[in-house]
Formats: C-alpha cells, structure tokens, sequence
C-alpha cells in the first residue's frame, strides 16, 4: 500500500492544489491527512493563498481515498464543510505488516507517546517540522507542513511504501 501522509494545510489552497496534484500522480492508495486542515490558527500568520472553503472543494473530491484525524485548530464546523470523518482524535492504519498510530500531535506525540505496542510508528504533524526518528519503542514520524513550515524546513508531506517513510518537499503550484 502507499500512503500519502500529510499535515497543516491551515486553509491555504495553493498548497491544498499543490498536494492533490501530487496525490493524483504519485499513485497513492490513500492520503492520510493528520489535522489542521481548514483554520489558519491564531497563531499562525495566513498562508499562502489562503481559501478554506477552495480547500474544502478541493479534498472532497477525493474524499472516498481519504483518511483523517482531527488537528487542535480543526472543529465541528469544518466537518460541516468536508465529506470526510475529521474529529477522531487518532486512527491506527495496518498497512504492510506495520501498524501506525496516527494523530495530529498535541496530545500524542515523540515525548509524549501513547501506549504503543513495540515496533508501532507514531504519525504525527502539528509541530510543523518533518522528521523520522527511531524512539526504540517505536518510530516517529512527523510529516512536517504542506503550508506553514518552521524552523527553516520545506513544505512536506511524507509517504509510506512497502513498510518505510520517506520525507518529501511539496512543490508549490
């Protein structure tokens, strides 16, 4: 199975077309999306193009081929504009022998992990910086942001394929 995992899209559309552009011709099972789909938070500045409703529009058109968990900056009315489930605050995806605890990352996260059977991997994004760290337990992965990345780092999304992550750049439109 391949996997496209993603993150803090934060309401920008140009890195929502972005994404979907690269959903469509990368030959992906399914797009994971882990949180922070719609709402640019209070603590973020606006992202680039900045258009939840165009983001809306653009993922439900996919909305059979995705899977998603609920980030801090998304609600109940943002499950009003998307024809996915949004609000569950973490899934386990088995895919490839591997099981994969995924959630958006403010509650579970690299130090502070939920109970995980040992060989799991930990999904996450809400910090905004990708990375894939072995935490002996389990594997941490952290896709990064499609739209408001920190620290310096690219738009990122992460892939799962024949049971390992690769972090990739996310071009822009």
């Amino acid at each position: 199975m391949k996997l496209m995992i993603a993150s803090d899209i934060h309401g920008s559309a140009y890195w929502c077309e972005a994404l979907v552009r690269e959903f469509q011709s990368g030959g992906y099972d399914r797009l994971l999306l882990l949180g922070d789909i719609l709402y640019h938070g209070p603590r973020n500045p606006l992202p680039q193009g900045h258009d939840p409703k165009a983001v809306a529009e653009l993922l439900n058109r996919h909305a059979e081929r995705i899977l998603c968990v609920r980030g801090n900056c998304d609600c109940e009315v943002d499950q009003m504009m998307l024809s996915f489930p949004v609000l569950a605050d973490y899934a386990w995806v088995y895919a490839d022998g591997c099981g994969l605890f995924c959630t958006h990352g403010h509650h579970f996260n690299k130090d502070s992990p939920p109970p995980l059977p040992r060989g799991s991997y930990l999904l996450n994004g809400h910090f905004h910086v990708p990375e894939i760290t072995d935490c002996g337990d389990f594997t941490y992965v952290n896709c990064g942001s499609a739209a408001l990345p920190k620290n310096g780092t690219a738009h990122s999304y992460a892939v799962f394929e024949d049971g390992s992550f690769v972090l990739k750049e996310l071009r822009g439109c």
